[in-house]
């Protein structure tokens, strides 16, 4: 299909030619899964004892669950498409008058946690793009409020009237300085003058970070300390008042051409501490607002603070689908990561959820919100396409037009009256306006309910990445980023929006079941541990849990194993993976299904029976010189006592001990290879996955190892299930 203007073609797409395929190896697969559980059922109505019963009823669930999961996956493989846009015809299409004003949103930030310069980068990065800087404004959302986060802009404003015309005239499309000057930038004379600059604007912010606080000798001018007053003794994290800054303003300062600069504005929304804060979403909501009440532009793009801009033209290849159908509420760019060691041994890339589903989504209505790398027609906050829901106030409307100065008192009156943490009670927002509450993973939710109002979505995926960002380095970083998303997938999947109901019956079964596909990511953490633990505990206890080689039903364990690994590894490499790293991707989906996944769907339930509470953790982004070194090397950091560990460290000795039993039974004739040789696989399976556990309790030195507290905790639990279990099987 094309989309032309005035016959210049803005944007193309074509079907996948792995469909038929995929179509076809669905409803084989199905068949098989079909057989399988029929297997099951026959085999608990014949169940004789009270172990056999318990052992075949574990498995009908757990691969019943497993059954479930293939399905929701087979719907991204149902009409993947693949785009081409054409941001050169779009910019002759529409001329720069009549280009629509951009809003950027960047949030949230923690100085401490997020280092300041990554910030400052994001945000130049896309004030330098190709696009008209008046119709450009871009807002940092400070929801730490942060005084060290305002001296960074303050900062970065002076260096963006050296930068931004220095991009402008040399056509710079990597526009991140950082990134900029870590590459070959001698062919421009001025760069190493535009480098120093830039490096005395680290050196100061650095400083300001080192010291904690923004000293009167850091700040010069009359509208700076005026700007840093707000700082008082009672400003504290959770309970402070708003602080709106305008820290450029497109009317008029200017860089060292003479040239207009965008706006730049730095936001803290109000926070007290009896009041909901809703952490990212409350934030982006208190965005929209002020923002509307500033420029209300009709195109936003939504970056976390780490996000930057790799392309100057990445606006434009928005455009070519944003102004192709009104019912396009918005464009998302694949999350792509730089930092990444070789062989991405924490699997943050996350291909399938940043590359490979979102193409299969993109054949219905569109992928989901990624939470980053997003344009949005602002229209899509407020509503169905066909009826926007209007707004307590006129001037936050999506069709307003802001004919005040942004620095007039009437817009700054507005903007701090909006940003207030009292201003959502009894309104709309979050509920059907705006960012919706009710989720962890509001990016997640927000998308979804957009789809199920009647948006649709484009997935943009250019040759060249829009946008880099950074992952987390170590390991129980991405294990905590991980259970927060499992818990907020939950909190959709048993809400009213279920995507199994409410969903399926709003935008049809294959949208339904994509979007259950991530609400119930978590459950796979009851197959995994039950396939991590009870096949091995069986094989202790000298109980066959499987057919024999020689069986007809050993083929179809066998069909189903190597069907979903062999499609699985073949999606990988065809969407630019090795072999290498789809061995590291579904080892670490082993890791989270007995760690993350595991623990936030406990969490999950806990809360919901009011037990336990749980909150928004940024990740950290610093890491010391011998962390950074292990990451390069590939090699997989511990580190720090965590109970998330426990159940990974026991698996490991679980399957170790199991698999040397089982060859010391078949050695000594005690059983036949041919009864428990599906069970010896597994356990094989799981010793091959667990090397970096054992070289983390044995042969490690460094303080990336596990903890000798973990070691030993897990050990001792091993040994109590292997007891229990004793116990249990043998009677």
């Amino acid at each position: 299909m094309t989309t032309t203007h005035d016959d210049l073609p803005l944007h193309t797409s074509k079907p996948s030619r792995q469909t038929t395929a995929n179509r076809l190896f669905a409803v084989v697969h199905s068949c098989a899964i079909l057989t399988l559980l029929y297997h099951h059922s026959l085999s608990l109505l014949n169940s004789t004892t009270a172990t056999s019963f318990f052992i075949t009823l574990t498995f009908l669930v757990s691969d019943s669950i497993l059954a479930f999961m293939f399905t929701t996956t087979q719907s991204f493989r149902m009409r993947p498409i693949y785009r081409d846009e054409f941001p050169e015809n779009m910019k002759r299409v529409v001329q720069e008058l009549d280009v629509p004003a951009l809003d950027v949103f960047i949030c949230p930030a923690d100085p401490y946690k997020e280092p300041p310069m990554n910030v400052v980068n994001t945000a130049l990065s896309v004030m330098a793009y190709d696009y008209p800087t008046e119709k450009l404004s871009v807002y940092v959302s400070d929801d730490g409020g942060s005084a060290l986060t305002l001296f960074s802009f303050m900062e970065a404003a002076k260096f963006a009237s050296h930068w931004l015309p220095f991009c402008r005239k040399n056509k710079i499309v990597e526009c991140n300085p950082e990134a900029y000057f870590a590459t070959d930038h001698s062919r421009f004379y001025e760069a190493e003058k535009i480098k120093d600059v830039y490096q005395g604007v680290k050196v100061r912010v650095n400083n300001v970070i080192e010291i904690g606080t923004v000293g009167p000798e850091h700040v010069t001018g009359e509208r700076e300390i005026q700007a840093f007053s707000k700082w008082t003794d009672k400003f504290t994290k959770p309970d402070h008042p708003t602080v709106i800054q305008v820290v450029l303003d497109s009317s008029k300062d200017k860089d060292v051409s003479d040239h207009l600069m965008p706006n730049l504005i730095y936001v803290s929304r109000e926070k007290r501490r009896t009041s909901l804060h809703h952490f990212k979403a409350g934030a982006l909501n208190a965005l929209l607002r002020v923002s509307a009440t500033m420029t209300n532009a009709p195109i936003i793009l939504t970056l976390d603070c780490d996000t930057y801009s790799n392309d100057s033209k990445t606006p434009h290849r928005a455009l070519c689908y944003l102004s192709s159908d009104p019912k396009v509420g918005f464009v998302q760019f694949p999350q792509r990561f730089h930092g990444i060691n070789k062989n991405d041994i924490y699997a943050c890339e996350h291909k399938r959820l940043y590359k490979i589903n979102p193409v299969g989504m993109d054949g219905l209505l569109g992928p989901n919100y990624l939470g980053t790398g997003t344009f949005f027609s602002r229209r899509a906050f407020f509503g169905e396409p066909s009826h926007l829901l209007p707004p307590e106030i006129p001037q936050l409307c999506p069709t307003n037009v802001v004919s005040n100065p942004i620095q007039s008192p009437e817009v700054t009156e507005l903007a701090h009256r909006v940003a207030a943490c009292s201003y959502e009670i009894s309104t709309n927002w979050g509920s059907k306006i705006g960012v919706r509450y009710g989720s962890l993973v509001e990016d997640f939710f927000t998308g979804y309910r957009m789809h199920c109002e009647g948006w649709k979505s484009i997935f943009c995926h250019p040759t060249r990445a829009a946008f880099y960002g950074d992952a987390p380095m170590n390991l129980i970083d991405v294990l905590n980023q991980n259970k927060r998303w499992a818990i907020g997938d939950l909190e959709v999947a048993f809400s009213k929006y279920s995507p199994i109901t409410y969903g399926t019956c709003v935008m049809g079964p294959l949208m339904g079941l994509s979007y259950a596909h991530y609400a119930f990511w978590p459950i796979w953490s009851i197959p995994l541990t039950t396939y991590a633990f009870l096949p091995q505990l069986a094989l202790f206890n000298g109980l066959t849990t499987f057919p024999k080689v020689s069986e007809p039903w050993f083929l179809l364990y066998v069909f189903l194993f190597l069907g979903a690994y062999i499609q699985d590894l073949l999606d990988f490499v065809l969407a630019g993976g090795t072999v290498q790293t789809w061995w590291n991707d579904q080892r670490m989906w082993l890791i989270r299904g007995l760690s993350s996944f595991l623990f936030g769907t406990i969490e999950f339930f806990l809360k919901s029976l009011g037990i336990a509470s749980h909150g928004f953790n940024v990740t950290s982004k610093v890491l010391d010189d011998d962390h950074s070194k292990r990451y390069e090397q590939g090699t997989i950091e511990f580190g720090v006592p965590s109970t998330m560990f426990v159940p990974l460290t026991m698996a490991a000795i679980v399957n170790l001990a199991a698999f040397a039993w089982g060859n010391v039974e078949v050695f000594r004739g005690k059983c036949s290879i041919e009864g428990v040789f599906v069970q010896m696989f597994i356990a094989g399976f799981g010793t091959m996955n667990s090397k970096p556990i054992y070289e983390a309790i044995i042969s490690r030195k460094d303080k990336g190892r596990i903890p000798k507290k973990t070691a030993v905790v897990s050990t001792s639990l091993a040994f109590a299930l292997f007891a229990a279990a004793h116990v249990t099987l043998r009677n």
